[in-house]
């Protein structure tokens, strides 16, 4: 072959691989742009909400730079709505961007402290009184954080999640089986389910009714304590559940889970963060107060004892900081506290 001949061919060759990377690349684009259309679809059928201003006490924010924390509420409504209504659960679920370990803290829902407007009340009364922006702005002004984002959910949820990713298995104790029976029973009666009820303790498939009712005992030994334990236990589980799932089944349960939710998190942000989800470790959660009495003045409270010593702890625990000092605004409501229980 003549000189003139390969550089023809090589010229032919080039054009030709360079058409097939062409061609290799549109549909590569093609191909991510469907899937990116089909996350944004699915996306989209969350209930996004514009959060209003909320409340970080001064230099809280440069001190948590690095973490991101997110408030979970689970509320208190039996149908698809988000206003009005108490949030039973208040999670305070925290990323460390660099680790990406997540911590979970359970805020008391009768935690005894200050709700702007209010006056010191139940915590859980803050979502009621004012929405996300309220209860966050509580969150961040008793506990120094530095919350922006958050996701509701309503009991509906649990249900409906549960029972999309096949059940969790939890261990329930004999002293349990008793109350979550009544619950089975009652949320079956409410929303026309047929759960069967528990013939006995020991480690169970829970149904998504089953683990409702689980999550909502209240009356055995700790209490509401225990009792945001048991809903550490059902999060920790379903997600666990979760990321063993086939792409059909997540592709399921995101039809289930997503048009129950409420947040202010867009759907870019959410995309963002699934590459690093598998990443994530989750620790063992733990509720706060740490150290607490019981106020009564008509009605039943948690009292932290003291706002100051137990934020100290939080921020010790969450974010590893032993000597960490607390804000003055907390100061000044550790003090309220004081003044109204007696407690020191």
């Amino acid at each position: 072959m003549s000189k003139s001949n390969r550089k023809s061919s090589n010229k032919r060759g080039l054009r030709i691989f360079l058409i097939i990377l062409l061609v290799l690349l549109i549909i590569a684009v093609i191909f991510f742009s469907t899937v990116l259309g089909l996350l944004y679809s699915k996306l989209s059928k969350i209930q996004h909400y514009e959060l209003g201003e909320v409340e970080v006490n001064e230099g809280v924010a440069e001190q948590l730079k690095g973490y991101r924390n997110i408030a979970v509420f689970g509320v208190d409504a039996r149908a698809d709505r988000f206003t009005n209504t108490r949030s039973d659960i208040i999670m305070i679920v925290s990323l460390n961007q660099d680790t990406k370990e997540v911590k979970i803290t359970s805020v008391y829902r009768d935690t005894y402290l200050y709700i702007d407007g209010h006056g010191y009340d139940k915590i859980t009364h803050a979502y009621a009184y004012g929405g996300p922006e309220l209860a966050i702005s509580a969150l961040n002004k008793n506990l120094d954080l530095n919350i922006q984002e958050f996701v509701t959910v309503n009991f509906n949820s649990v249900i409906d999640i549960v029972d999309s990713v096949g059940g969790i298995e939890i261990d329930v104790t004999s002293e349990e089986v008793g109350y979550m029976n009544k619950y089975i029973q009652d949320i079956n009666k409410e929303m026309g389910r047929h759960d069967a009820t528990l013939s006995g303790s020991g480690r169970k498939n829970l149904t998504g009714a089953q683990a409702l009712a689980y999550s909502r005992v209240r009356y055995t030994a700790g209490g509401d304590f225990k009792r945001t334990e048991r809903s550490r236990t059902v999060l920790n589980k379903t997600f666990e559940k979760a990321k063993t799932l086939s792409v059909g089944q997540l592709n399921k349960l995101s039809d289930v889970l997503l048009p129950k939710v409420l947040t202010n998190i867009s759907s870019t942000e959410i995309i963002g963060m699934i590459p690093s989800i598998g990443s994530f470790k989750i620790s063992e959660g733990e509720g706060w107060p740490y150290k607490t009495q019981f106020y009564n003045n008509g009605v039943s409270y948690v009292a932290p004892v003291t706002l100051e010593e137990n934020v100290k702890q939080l921020h010790a625990h969450m974010f590893g900081d032993n000597d960490y000092q607390v804000s003055s605004k907390v100061k000044e409501y550790s003090n309220g506290i004081i003044k109204k229980t007696g407690y020191k």
